[in-house]
């Protein structure tokens, strides 16, 4: 794995089980508590199907809700949320799996959410190149629900182990999914 800036190559994501939907993610000799996909963890992810995907993933960049917080602290890129942003998940779309602007014309999610799972958002490279129709969309790293509540795919964090690990995350920073 390529370095970050703090010299961590990466973090690894696992659990008991590939069916569990809570887990723990290791970065920098610590251990973490995360939330996963309701269907736990799969090698062949499909739209749609709860599943976080195994693999390893790029962290791309952070965007954040500046009016629910301060600014992320990583050398990762960052920008702040705005209201239209969407994420598109309408298989076939020519923007599938693709940061959208909201309204728009096919099924997008808002990232602008009334609950706090998005005041943080790590884009992670999941079916971006090559991107495959179906393969899965808007798999992202983000704030944890109370109590680790599952995920639709994601891999969530309370707000102050995400910031912790966004602290020691760079541009070549990878998160391994394992199976």
């Amino acid at each position: 794995m390529a370095k970050s800036c703090s010299g961590v190559t990466g973090m690894v994501v696992g659990s008991r089980s590939r069916h569990d939907s809570r887990g723990w993610l290791t970065i920098a000799g610590r251990t973490l508590p995360v939330a996963l996909g309701r269907a736990g963890r799969r090698v062949l992810k499909r739209e749609g199907d709860g599943a976080t995907p195994v693999g390893v993933w790029r962290l791309r960049c952070v965007l954040y809700r500046a009016d629910r917080g301060q600014r992320p602290r990583t050398a990762l890129p960052v920008r702040p949320l705005r209201r239209d942003d969407g994420w598109c998940d309408a298989v076939g779309d020519r923007a599938y799996n693709r940061a959208v602007r909201l309204p728009y014309p096919a099924s997008a999610e808002a990232l602008w959410r009334a609950d706090a799972v998005y005041d943080v958002v790590v884009v992670l490279s999941h079916n971006e190149q090559p991107r495959t129709w179906g393969g899965g969309s808007a798999i992202f790293m983000h704030l944890a629900r109370p109590g680790f509540t599952p995920t639709e795919g994601c891999i969530a964090l309370t707000r102050r182990d995400l910031g912790m690990v966004l602290a020691r995350c760079g541009r070549g920073t990878r998160v391994r999914v394992t199976v």
